[in-house]
């Protein structure tokens, strides 16, 4: 197939010996099959700005650390030289979060770098050689249903252990091959602990998770893994192997009527004494 413009500059340089295939192309990029060497890889091609149909980007980048601060003097002010650094900060953030959470135990693709815009990184597989599918296109048991939701549920623990929330967390997003899920697609992927919208996108994720297992395992329906893993997230200490119950007790503990209402006798009777000694000192 014709080669497209962005991956040229790779085979000019070696780093890809054949363009195979289109795989796919979604709000944020264009996914390509290639050939690098002996290998069967992915090319992911990050669509521009102007293009990308991701929704409320700024949201995402909200507590993003950058190094520079000509850089982001310049993306804050939105010039040109700003607009092309926001632009590589993320590209830059999936290649980032792929290594933090192959690290910490969560199977994601194996990424080989990025290039002016163009990603290589693992081609994951079923167990025939083909493309792994999407989990949206995957029906299961609803064994297979609770142990997988199960593992996903682990795996976004131990994203928080790294600081991280996907943030984007969907059976669009999820791959199955042979041997599980594999989490994909993290250029919005958000700090925990930076991100004012860090602990809603947290919960949409996790119920986005157990909605989509739940069609098979009505059960997980009733769990409260969102609850639950945000506030053990909360308290501090967090601890991402710490085993969950996908149970949740709400905090209704009844407000003391008479403690309040004596406190507000208490402050109204200081404002008269304050009034009083004011119109004794005027007078």
């Amino acid at each position: 197939m014709k080669i497209p413009k962005r991956i040229q500059p790779l085979v000019d340089e070696g780093l890809v010996d054949e363009v195979l295939r289109p795989l796919m192309s979604g709000k944020e990029a264009a996914v390509f099959v290639v050939r690098c060497g002996g290998q069967i890889r992915c090319a992911k091609v990050y669509k521009d700005a102007s293009q990308r149909s991701f929704k409320q980007a700024v949201q995402y980048q909200e507590g993003r650390k950058v190094r520079s601060s000509r850089r982001a003097r310049a993306m804050e002010k939105g010039s040109r030289y700003g607009r092309e650094q926001q632009e590589q900060s993320w590209q830059q953030a999936e290649v980032s979060a792929l290594a933090k959470l192959a690290d910490a135990g969560v199977r994601v693709p194996e990424p080989y770098g990025c290039f002016d815009g163009v990603l290589l990184m693992e081609l994951v597989t079923d167990a025939d050689g083909d493309v792994a599918p999407r989990l949206n296109d995957v029906s299961m048991s609803a064994e297979q249903a609770i142990e997988d939701h199960a593992i996903m549920m682990r795996y976004i623990m131990r994203m928080l252990g790294v600081g991280l929330v996907h943030g984007d967390l969907s059976e669009f997003n999820v791959l199955v091959d042979s041997y599980g899920p594999v989490i994909i697609d993290l250029p919005q992927a958000v700090d925990a602990a930076a991100n004012n919208n860090a602990l809603w996108m947290l919960e949409r994720d996790i119920n986005n998770m157990t909605q989509y297992y739940g069609q098979f395992a009505p059960e997980l329906l009733k769990t409260r893994y969102a609850e639950e893993i945000r506030a053990l997230y909360q308290a501090g200490d967090f601890d991402p192997e710490a085993e969950l119950t996908g149970q949740f007790q709400d905090t209704t503990a009844a407000a003391d009527v008479d403690a309040v209402l004596e406190e507000i006798k208490a402050a109204f009777a200081q404002m008269q004494e304050r009034q009083l000694r004011q119109q004794q000192h005027d007078d």
